[in-house]
């Protein structure tokens, strides 16, 4: 049953993320080709998937929700535009097609980021399907903007940058995807429970830490799959880690140790949602997905 909704939910925000990008043939025209091309029909949409899923356990109305999932979904492709870019990550392929700079060039993929990611905190600060007084609204607004930041996902980017060619310790490689690819999930769920204001701190703590499990154990799958993966199912290159001598689990732990972190993560992550009912079923599900997944 979690699966279905999950997949109800993907053909919901594709239709919420296409509604609230500028259209096609809107000026500047290039500009807003290249950012529909970098958000629509691509991607798994775990991000805006969380921020419904956490929303049901508090009980959010469904549709006040889908401002927050687009929101996360516009900074969740901005990022991956300018990861892709050959100044980081130099990626030529994403979700089975040319990355945006291959596709738009790079100067136009930079711009197309910057304005995916201007235009999801205009959604947080206007969209009227969003419910909450000013004081959350504003709550939501730092939540997202510290877990792209410099303490985030863009300071994790630079960290993982400077870490080329050097060891991690397992300690030092968790914190940097901790910001680099766990902020931003554990700030889907936080707004996705923020969508209920009353919510008690200690659910709100206990959902934090589910986002921060499943957020590392994401990413140790990824890396898992850039060894294993074949790049047709994943729609991206594999074996580029290891090409750019980027430091990563399976480096240091092994194939075997990666897959057993990951599961005592998803434990971890699951056993956060025990003073949940049903209502976290489809956290659960998303929890085992992620160390699953093989794409």
């Amino acid at each position: 049953m979690a699966e279905e909704i999950i997949k109800q939910y993907q053909s919901h925000i594709e239709r919420e993320l296409d509604r609230r990008l500028p259209a096609a043939d809107l000026y500047p025209v290039d500009l807003h080709r290249a950012m529909r091309y970098a958000v629509l029909d691509g991607g798994k949409r775990i991000r805006p998937i969380l921020v419904y899923s956490a929303g049901r356990v508090v009980g959010a109305p469904f549709k006040s929700l889908d401002g927050l999932a687009c929101a996360v979904e516009f900074i969740h492709a901005y990022s991956l535009i300018h990861d892709d870019l050959p100044a980081m990550d130099n990626d030529d392929l994403r979700h089975g097609r040319p990355s945006c700079h291959r596709a738009f060039g790079e100067a136009l993929a930079i711009l197309a980021g910057d304005a995916l990611q201007a235009l999801a905190f205009q959604l947080l600060g206007q969209d009227v399907t969003i419910i909450s007084n000013p004081t959350v609204r504003l709550q939501m607004l730092c939540i997202l903007a510290r877990a792209v930041g410099s303490l985030g996902m863009v300071g994790g980017q630079a960290v993982d940058l400077a870490a080329v060619d050097h060891e991690l310790t397992l300690a030092e490689l968790d914190s940097m995807h901790i910001h680099k690819t766990g902020a931003l999930i554990r700030a889907s769920v936080l707004l996705g429970a923020l969508s209920q204001p009353q919510l008690e701190q200690s659910f709100l703590e206990r959902l934090d830490h589910y986002a921060k499990c499943i957020g590392l154990a994401f990413q140790i799958r990824d890396d898992i799959l850039n060894v294993i993966g074949d790049s047709i199912a994943l729609g991206k290159s594999t074996g580029s880690d290891r090409a750019l001598c980027k430091p990563t689990y399976p480096t240091l732990l092994g194939l075997d140790g990666s897959r057993e972190h990951t599961k005592l993560l998803c434990q971890d992550a699951l056993a956060s949602l025990d003073i949940f009912g049903s209502e976290a079923e489809q956290l659960r599900w998303i929890a085992r997905f992620i160390i699953e997944r093989t794409y």
